[in-house]
């Protein structure tokens, strides 16, 4: 657990610089059919609700299980590293009308700038799906299943980012699960 501990901190760490390097490149402009169907409306605050509750849910769940709190660990770490590579190797450029999603807790690791090139996948809806596989509890599950759809759907509402991302968000985060479940069983 603490080697996990350390490799977060140190990926948090790398961030501020990984981003400002992203955000100078130039990026491709996706042909969204469904985002330019939608009208782009600032939800930054529903949808910091909702990450943030899930995450405080969690957390207190998974303290008192420190076998599912380190898969979950080694699965958010699998999810950073696999973000960062995804990102680096598809440069996007923001999607048409973005509107910039404002969090106050997370934009130190951010280096206090606005990131809008952070695209492929989508961080916000991995995270919440990755939280729904790790629920044990029913009612748990469901809250993080809805809340991933949720915040899915006001993250294209926001047009932070394009379709691909919020799609293919989930796919990564059950790689990344079970890729953790096997190495926590090791």
């Amino acid at each position: 657990m603490i080697a996990g501990s350390i490799t977060l901190v140190l990926i948090f760490l790398t961030f501020p610089s990984f981003f400002r390097y992203i955000e100078k490149r130039d990026g491709t402009v996706l042909n969204d059919w469904i985002l330019a169907s939608i009208p782009a409306i600032d939800v930054s605050i529903p949808i910091m609700i909702l990450i943030w509750g899930m995450m405080v849910l969690f957390v207190v769940r998974a303290t008192a299980r420190p076998k599912l709190f380190l898969t979950a660990i080694t699965a958010y770490i699998l999810l950073c590293v696999s973000r960062c590579l995804t990102i680096f190797l598809v440069p996007l450029a923001p999607p048409v009308n973005m509107i910039a999603l404002t969090d106050p807790l997370t934009g130190v690791f951010y280096g206090g700038q606005s990131i809008s090139k952070d695209l492929f996948y989508s961080g916000h809806t991995s995270l919440l799906f990755l939280i729904f596989l790790c629920c044990e509890k029913k009612q748990d599950r469901y809250l993080a299943g809805i809340s991933t759809f949720l915040v899915a759907v006001l993250l294209l509402v926001q047009h932070v980012h394009y379709t691909t991302d919020v799609v293919f968000a989930p796919l990564f985060s059950a790689m990344a699960y079970a890729l953790a479940i096997k190495w926590v069983d090791l």
